[in-house]
């Protein structure tokens, strides 16, 4: 049950990602790897920051977080 969860947040975090970023999103399959990774990424920054992910809509706010943060470095490094 955990997996499918992951993939729930990573797709809704990448789409949300994809949104923020004024983009259109990248398709099914890449918002969710986006947003996994993003997970990822926005896990490690919220633990230095010192702050708890405790429920699934903390999830997905890390996680959206961090998806941002890794398309504005994509971004940047494609630049």
């Amino acid at each position: 049950m955990g997996l499918l969860w992951s993939l729930i947040i990573g797709g809704a975090a990448g789409w949300l990602a994809g949104r923020i970023m004024k983009g259109e999103g990248y398709g099914v399959v890449m918002n969710i790897l986006v947003g996994l990774v993003g997970g990822l990424v926005g896990g490690l920054v919220f633990d230095m920051l010192g702050l708890a992910v405790t429920n699934r809509i903390g999830q997905l706010v890390s996680a959206t977080a961090g998806a941002v943060l890794l398309i504005v470095l994509v971004r940047a490094l494609r630049k």
